[in-house]
């Protein structure tokens, strides 16, 4: 296994206090001038080259540097012995607590610990003079010193660390927070423009398809009328809700243009204008208290779910009867549309589903059920009523809290 390159700081460490040692050596300044030594002076260069060479593998190794050391001060024991030597141990236990494992780093300061009160004691028991003390202190200096200031350090950088991963997260949470809220406004303004032009472009379809179809001047006439009805409408909701749009982005509250169940007659005899020449017939039940007042989103949410209804009964629904009922209990409002379901003479406006999406969505926000299909129709076959309908049926719950007060 190769070794990484050493740090430049590293390399740094080391050229410096070999340089020292090297200094010390030749002057003859050793760190036990008194007392004879086992071993000349010559051989403290040994010790103090490998305490050198390990500086540089401090952080790639920490751990066989600080074992490896201390067999290199031990040895250093045996000869005059160098200062230079002892400093540099000292930063391999400091570079050991820092940069090993985080089990070493709760075990070397307590060990070290350990070992600087076995030399005040031993040095205290084996002199038995006030010189021991300063033994003790220098052995503190060398060994318990280090780890304990390593120990912080280290601590102080995981701080760091951790405070600065929680930062980046903040940050994260925070941008995926913003996606999804322009994501979910994106949506809400494709729902909305989507219920307030296709009602009038579908009217519009249909109509210009039965002008082109048809050789009669009075059918154009009555058909280009009511295409200039639906444009110059479907241009004052356009600029409505661009209006709202330009408001939000401003800063400023959304106005209380929003529309509300009271809307839905209206909505009914629009559709009834539109649908009559291609044999719809519209009807609307509405069980409902007038006085009473439903929560907004609520109210919203229904408005255009019978109003994408009514747009998809325009664009392919066979002649017959177009029913609207809408029936508000105490925990939920009930809306459904049946519209027949079968061949029509009159060519069908395309189709994407996106309404049928958008209604879902709507449904879905206010956690409530919502069902779109081909059904078998009530009595079907015993009057000449059609067989099949398509149905829309939405259930919006009614929260007890969201419930606004009857207006007095």
């Amino acid at each position: 296994m190769s070794l990484p390159r050493p740090h430049r700081d590293d390399v740094t460490i080391a050229a410096i206090w070999l340089s020292v040692g090297l200094v010390l050596w030749f002057l003859g300044l050793h760190a036990r001038p008194a007392g004879p030594a086992l071993l000349g002076p010559a051989y403290m260069l040994v010790p103090l080259v490998v305490t050198a060479g390990l500086e540089l593998v401090r952080r790639a190794l920490p751990h066989t540097a600080l074992l490896a050391g201390t067999i290199a001060l031990a040895a250093d024991q045996l000869t005059p012995g160098s200062i230079a030597t002892v400093v540099m141990f000292a930063d391999l236990v400091y570079a050991a607590v820092v940069y090993g494992t985080p089990a070493a780093a709760r075990r070397i300061p307590v060990i070290s610990g350990m070992i600087t009160i076995g030399a005040f004691v031993g040095f205290l028991a084996w002199l038995q003079e006030p010189a021991a003390l300063l033994l003790g202190m220098v052995t503190a200096l060398v060994v318990f010193a280090p780890a304990t200031s390593g120990a912080v350090v280290r601590n102080h950088r995981e701080a760091a660390d951790a405070a600065r991963l929680r930062a980046e997260q903040t940050a994260l949470l925070a941008e995926m927070d913003r996606v999804q809220a322009v994501t979910a406004e994106r949506a809400r303004m494709a729902r909305e423009l989507h219920d307030v032009v296709a009602n009038h472009l579908s009217a519009i379809a249909i109509h210009s398809t039965a002008a082109l179809s048809l050789d009669d001047g009075a059918t154009t006439r009555r058909a280009l009328g009511v295409i200039r009805e639906n444009s110059v409408e479907g241009l004052a909701e356009m600029r409505r809700l661009i209006g709202l749009l330009r408001d939000s982005g401003a800063g400023g509250a959304e106005p209380a243009a929003t529309p509300t169940l009271a809307g839905l007659r209206s909505l009914v005899a629009q559709a009834r204008v539109n649908g009559t020449p291609n044999g719809l017939s519209f009807e609307l039940r509405q069980a409902d208290d007038p006085g009473r007042r439903l929560p907004a989103p609520v109210e919203l949410a229904a408005y255009r779910i019978v109003q994408e209804s009514l747009t998809n009964a325009l664009k392919h629904a066979a002649p017959g009867p177009v029913q609207v009922s809408v029936a508000s209990g105490e925990r939920a409002l009930t809306v459904t549309v049946t519209s027949p379901f079968g061949p029509r003479p009159e060519p069908r406006a395309p189709g994407s589903r996106a309404g049928l999406v958008g209604m879902e969505e709507r449904v879905a926000l206010l956690d409530g059920d919502f069902r779109a299909g081909p059904e078998e129709a009530p009595g079907a076959g015993a009057d000449g009523g059609p067989g099949r309908i398509w149905q829309v049926r939405a259930v919006l719950p009614l929260r007890g809290d969201d419930r606004e007060p009857s207006a007095a």
